[in-house]
């Protein structure tokens, strides 16, 4: 099956970790000033990124994230500053659970949920990724994305818009901050669509409606990292999909979970 290649629609220079620095404003309020004009809705993962470091910053810095959900209720505006409204619903002696509301011109475009828990010893188990073909080739950058390349690989399903699988990492340095990393897996996590293996002349996948990600293992992606995405069913115009990420020794690492609206091709 021939590759699938990331069409690039729009070429914008920018960092993401200029992305990830937020202004505290007050107690449990942050702002992303990172802003720039573009001729498309706030990317979903960028909102969703900012919103986990928002949250992670109210964490001590023992407690990493094991796991968010989040909704897109509008579209945002890449060219506002967005303000991060950081809730502390819980503080156990294990967990701790936060709420974040993600706010342009006063309207909430985006909430999550997230949880963070402290590391304890416990069995290993998984099942390792499956056998993917290694990053070779020049790679691209990821179309949307700051600071991100990518290499395709083998397709497992036929998707005529985009891949559903395909090596990724961030080229600006990371350092040994757990949670920036996350925070780039889950910016990186809501590219792609892999309800887009359902596409067609007359209906495609377009905006995402609810985003989760699960994390199993440290992440680290300033190395490759692999996103291996799975249609699940469309219905009613909405679509779900899931997906696995891990590195080249097939360690899985994360797991995410998508709704996308799918609606018809419009002929205007």
């Amino acid at each position: 099956m021939p590759e699938v290649q990331f069409s690039h629609p729009a070429e914008i220079e920018g960092s993401f970790t200029q992305m990830m620095a937020l202004e505290e404003i007050d107690t449990n309020i942050y702002r992303g000033g990172y802003v720039f004009e573009e001729p498309y809705a706030l990317y979903g993962g960028q909102v969703a990124a900012q919103s986990l470091r928002a949250a992670g910053l109210t964490v001590e810095s023992d407690r990493r994230p094991h796991s968010l959900h989040g909704y897109f209720l509008r579209p945002g505006n890449a060219a506002k500053p967005t303000v991060f409204q950081v809730f502390r619903d819980r503080y156990g002696r294990s967990f701790s659970a936060r709420r974040v509301v993600a706010l342009q011109e006063g309207k909430v475009i985006f909430n999550m949920s997230a949880s963070f828990a402290r590391a304890v010893e416990s069995p290993e188990h998984g099942d390792p990724l499956p056998v993917a073909d290694a990053p070779l080739g020049t790679p691209t950058r990821l179309p949307r994305m700051f600071g991100f390349e990518s290499r395709t690989t083998e397709q497992v399903y036929d998707s005529p818009d985009y891949p559903l699988r395909f090596w990724a990492r961030c080229t600006e340095d990371l350092g040994d901050d757990q949670l920036l990393h996350q925070c780039a897996l889950t910016y990186l996590s809501d590219i792609s669509s892999g309800v887009g293996a359902y596409n067609s002349a007359d209906y495609k996948s377009d905006s995402s409606l609810d985003h989760a990600v699960w994390f199993h293992q440290e992440v680290d992606l300033n190395r490759w990292t692999l996103m291996d995405l799975h249609p699940e069913a469309v219905s009613h115009g909405r679509g779900l999909y899931r997906g696995r990420l891990g590195t080249q020794d097939g360690v899985h690492v994360a797991t995410i979970a998508q709704e996308t609206l799918f609606r018809p091709v419009s002929r205007g």
